[in-house]
């Protein structure tokens, strides 16, 4: 069920650590093994074992790796199939994109146990799925199937093989700009939250400094030239 434990989590995280630094990787898609779950959330016996020290400690580890898959400069994108729960849910929410197969099931069902999401559920997914959503899939801890998930904006599509429909979107991505992308990505998750006004300012100041690349040369002059680009990440 791909549970997390504590070796597990500190894999991903490390893994994604190095993946954020690889300038060779343009994409990084996150799955799980087989069809049963994405990630079924933590080891409920491991996290029964915790002092609030430990919880502290855990709670830290889950944000690392969630907070790479968002603020990696590359995209991110989950591909999900089977279960997403608890701290799946929250490592997907992490993603720039979502794709779900039509088996899913997604939910943060942290407060069956007497617990709050840990690693950044309450803000994402009130972020993605708005407020309203958020209140209810929270404080419920109900699961949502994927089409629901799909209706709310939990997930970005459904496909069936899922991984194949991630590596397409994943190969598309990959022959962008990678200094675009990566100034996307870094106004889009302003996007959410600060003033507007200084997000709009931000947003007019990564316009400007692309025109300094070689990446935005080589994008208009293939327009122009009715070309496909060929993008070096400079």
């Amino acid at each position: 069920m791909n549970a997390f434990d504590l070796a597990t989590l500190t894999d991903l995280r490390d893994a994604l650590e190095e993946l954020a630094a690889d300038e060779k990787a343009r994409v990084v898609v996150l799955t799980g093994a087989g069809e049963k779950a994405f990630a079924a959330g933590a080891d409920i016996k491991y996290m029964s074992g915790l002092d609030v020290a430990g919880a502290g400690e855990w709670g830290a580890l889950g944000h690392q790796a969630a907070g790479l898959l968002e603020d990696m400069p590359k995209p991110t994108i989950a591909a999900i199939d089977g279960f997403a729960l608890g701290g799946g849910c929250e490592m997907a929410l992490g993603c720039d994109l979502r794709y779900a197969s039509p088996r899913s099931k997604l939910g943060q069902p942290e407060i069956n146990l007497g617990l709050v999401p840990g690693w950044g559920g309450t803000q994402r997914l009130a972020r993605i799925c708005g407020v309203a959503v958020a209140r209810d899939l929270i404080l419920t801890g109900r699961l949502v199937d994927a089409e629901e998930a799909l209706r709310i904006g939990l997930v970005n599509e459904l496909a069936d093989p899922v991984l194949d429909r991630a590596r397409e979107t994943a190969a598309l991505l990959a022959a962008k700009s990678p200094l675009a992308l990566a100034a996307a990505k870094r106004l889009l998750n302003r996007a959410g939250s600060g003033e507007y006004g200084d997000n709009l300012r931000a947003e007019a100041g990564e316009f400007a400094d692309l025109f300094a690349t070689e990446d935005a040369k080589e994008g208009m002059t293939a327009f122009v030239e009715k070309r496909d680009a060929e993008f070096t990440g400079r």
